[in-house]
């Protein structure tokens, strides 16, 4: 399997090139079970985000680094955007959204009482990997239904187009790869 080298956060990581379409190969960047990782971006990030009150993510890479992020800041809690309601979920509402990494129109879930908890307060969208912007926008759209305020939007790898975005703070740059593994320019 071809790979891209990447220091992330200090950390030497081999990211394996998967193949997209006929024309467009990504690098897979996945924290989970990555406990070094986690910890070290999470500690990274919170040195260039802004201000907030919560931090919210969508369901599912992006958990490990806000579930870090909140640790080391101490926060007493963070909304997790899910990617199906759940029976203890109650006034839910949703917004669809279609990754660059899933084959299908999927929809991130709010539960009610975290809207009511997040009403008025600044809240950061947080995410892994940023490149089509959609989960984020998706993220966006749920924090504003529910009153909050958007005060900062971050992740670890910024993907293809998203590196030139002014409104999101990350780590490192991630291109995008042909198929035979080399980078797009």
């Amino acid at each position: 399997m071809l790979t891209h080298k990447m220091t992330i956060a200090g950390l030497q990581r081999h990211l394996p090139i998967c193949p997209v379409n006929e024309n467009l190969s990504i690098g897979a960047f996945v924290i989970f079970g990555d406990a070094e990782l986690t910890v070290a971006c999470a500690r990274d990030l919170l040195k260039i985000v802004p201000e907030y009150d919560y931090l919210i993510t969508a369901e599912a890479k992006g958990i490990p680094l806000a579930h870090e992020m909140a640790r080391q800041r101490e926060d007493d809690f963070y909304f997790v955007a899910r990617k199906h309601p759940k029976l203890y979920m109650t006034s839910v509402f949703d917004v669809p959204v279609r990754s660059i990494t899933t084959d299908a129109d999927q929809h991130l879930y709010l539960d009610g009482m975290d809207a009511e908890r997040m009403k008025g307060k600044k809240i950061l969208l947080v995410d892994d990997v940023i490149s089509t912007g959609e989960s984020l926008n998706a993220l966006a759209v749920l924090v504003e239904q529910a009153g909050g305020i958007i005060v900062g939007k971050a992740c670890i790898l910024a993907e293809g187009d998203a590196q030139e975005r002014p409104d999101i703070v990350y780590l490192e740059k991630l291109p995008l790869f042909h198929p035979d593994g080399t980078v797009m320019e």
